[in-house]
């Protein structure tokens, strides 16, 4: 006769395991996820860049335009560009350039594969974690159509918040895989996967701790013999441990996320974006971070008035607002405390809180107060809440299921709606614009684009009302302030052009590197304002402070040739148009050489030169015009 605990041991392993239910249901709803995720999502296809990091990222980015080639390769492993340290983002980027070049709409469709996946991966994850397929497509709804992950999922240059968050929902539902059976071939797939997504984006850095959430639930790793819990809640075939064993197994996950921060931080100082004019004190950011929690809580439930730039507010932050937030926050950890015996409240409201720590701006990164696409990970957890939340309740009240699924589909037609609305914002940059002033009011940055925006649709009178806008709202605004400059001088308003590039200059002394081109371009511009004005030693000493700072500036070394022929030095010239010429082969630049040459006594070498030219050239006598007016000034 059997003992009793041989009886428990073979009614345990008789249990179908969660998530393995057989039926067509689970298949309608990954269906139905593809088809909203698409149909949302669809007109994005004819949008264009945005002229905000896309240019960055892609536009004006020589390393991605060359495709794949082993030198981008290199470059992506080893580049502090865009202030991260994310290679598989550029490598990802360089693969689509090399597949659409500059036709956003290709850009587009990889965003909207991506979400897609992820969409879809999140359904499957949550299902074979937690055996409720209805819970985990409300979910997934929710993460598909939510307004607040248009940015992640329209603007391009975001790339990297899709590409990281599908490393983290594979290594998530890797790591149930693992824990099924501890074989280390397994663990290494896990880490593997987190990796390939800290090298997507660090965003992902916070998922050993994500893994000891899902070990108290769904997994039931950790305390499990707490009471409390359903039998479709607890895994069969996972061995429960000890909280020291499981912190103990992700040690090595923990030293890659240290890794990653210290890449990420020392990238950001790199480029500068953790410093500046617009760095905050670190009771000012406490203070920020605290509202913006309850912010992106109330922006989880209420996603209206959102926008790509949320300026920070500084020291405008009153008392109030930072006592209100902070109460709200710790009444809700404590009535997820009270109601611990639903683990996935406690899950979902830590999986909230700490997947945003990186992001929350306590550590400074930019001058954002918060950021949509920073949510994309982080409110997961609030739907888990929601979604298990809602069913309990719905249970409990005994509502039919007819009932369930009708509010769960008007919940989620009405988040379709309104994310429609967003994408429109998106589709243009001056409509994108425009909306993010309308939402945010005085906002510099946002001033900053919408005047780009309108100098790329030729309207110059109103893209500088724009960047005097901004730099009355921020006098730090060099980008602003250079093109203020260069409308003086189109105006042919020479002293006060000059005016605004020593302006230029003297705001970017402090920040060169973070400031690079503009400083660069302050120079270039400024030293062609002087040439106009005859002030030969001044515009000598500009294009050579151009060149000394971005020896790669070709156009400022054919000043520097210009000036060198003037001052009576044409081997000097021929260096310099050289040097422009190695930089970017043109038509110029090849009558310039060729007139220095001649200058130079070397006649045969200046004919090649004047051919090469020729052949460059779409309208050779326009360049000719246009070198002898320089060479005239």
């Amino acid at each position: 006769m059997a003992s009793p605990k041989t009886k428990s041991r073979k009614k345990v392993q008789s249990q179908p395991e969660p998530g393995q239910a057989t039926g067509k249901r689970p298949l309608l709803f990954g269906l139905v996820l593809l088809i909203a995720t698409v149909a949302l999502y669809l007109p994005v296809h004819s949008y264009p860049f945005v002229n905000y990091d896309d240019d960055i990222y892609i536009t004006y980015n020589d390393h991605v335009k060359a495709g794949l080639s082993w030198d981008t390769v290199k470059w992506a492993f080893t580049s502090y560009d865009a202030s991260n340290w994310h290679p598989l983002t550029w490598l990802s980027h360089a693969f689509d350039y090399q597949m659409f070049q500059l036709n956003a709409g290709g850009h587009h469709e990889t965003n909207l594969l991506l979400q897609v996946l992820n969409v879809l991966l999140l359904f499957y994850v949550l299902w074979r974690a937690t055996g409720f397929a209805g819970r985990s497509f409300f979910v997934a709804g929710l993460f598909a159509l939510h307004p607040v992950n248009v940015e992640s999922v329209v603007w391009i240059a975001e790339r990297k918040n899709l590409l990281s968050m599908l490393f983290f929902l594979l290594a998530l539902g890797a790591y149930r895989w693992y824990v099924r059976e501890l074989r280390v071939t397994r663990y290494v797939v896990v880490a593997l996967l987190f990796a390939l997504g800290l090298m997507a984006k660090p965003q992902v850095i916070t998922f050993p701790f994500v893994l000891l959430l899902w070990d108290y639930w769904p997994l039931r790793r950790m305390f499990a013999e707490e009471p409390g819990a359903s039998s479709q809640e607890t895994a069969a075939g996972i061995v429960p441990r000890s909280f020291s064993y499981l912190v103990v197994e992700k040690l090595p996950w923990f030293a890659l996320s240290a890794a990653s921060a210290v890449m990420t931080i020392k990238a950001q100082h790199y480029a500068g974006a953790m410093s500046g004019v617009n760095w905050q004190p670190f009771a000012i950011r406490l203070e920020n971070a605290v509202v913006a929690y309850s912010r992106y809580v109330g922006k989880a439930f209420w996603p209206a008035s959102l926008a790509l730039v949320y300026p920070h507010p500084g020291a405008s932050i009153r008392a109030w607002q930072v006592i209100a937030a902070l109460i709200f926050l710790l009444v809700v950890t404590a009535l997820v405390i009270a109601n611990r015996r639903r683990r996935y409240l406690l899950v979902g409201w830590l999986w909230f809180l700490g997947t945003l720590v990186p992001m929350i701006g306590v550590i400074q990164v930019g001058v954002q107060a918060m950021a949509d696409r920073y949510a994309y990970l982080s409110f997961i957890g609030l739907f888990l809440m929601i979604a298990w939340g809602a069913a309990e309740l719905m249970e409990l009240r005994r509502v039919r299921l007819a009932w369930q699924a009708g509010l769960c589909t008007a919940v989620l037609v009405a988040l379709f709606v309104v994310a429609r609305i967003q994408i429109d914002y998106w589709s243009d940059n001056v409509t994108l614009w425009t909306h993010v002033l309308q939402v945010t009011g005085r906002n510099w940055i946002a001033e900053n684009n919408m005047g780009h925006a309108l100098l790329n649709e030729e309207r110059e009178f109103d893209a500088v009302d724009h960047f005097r806008a901004a730099v009355a709202i921020n006098p730090n605004d060099a980008d602003s302030t250079l093109n203020i400059g260069a409308f003086e001088q189109h105006q042919k308003h020479l002293p006060a052009a000059i005016e605004q590039y020593k302006k230029v200059i003297h705001i970017t002394q402090d920040m060169i590197r973070l400031n690079l081109p503009v400083r660069d371009q302050a120079f270039r511009n400024m030293a062609y304002v002087y040439l106009s004005l005859g002030e030969y030693q001044q515009a000598r000493e500009n294009f050579q402070a151009a060149v000394d700072l971005n020896p790669k500036d070709g156009e400022a070394w054919i000043g520097v040739g210009v000036m060198a022929q003037k001052f009576g030095q044409p081997e000097a010239a021929v260096q310099a148009y050289n040097h422009a010429l190695a930089i970017q082969p043109f038509d110029l630049g090849y009558v310039l050489l060729a007139k220095a040459l001649e200058q130079a006594g070397r006649n045969a070498e200046a004919q090649t030169a004047m051919q090469k030219g020729q052949q460059l050239s779409s309208n050779f006598k326009r360049t000719q015009g246009v070198a002898e007016r320089l060479l005239a000034q």
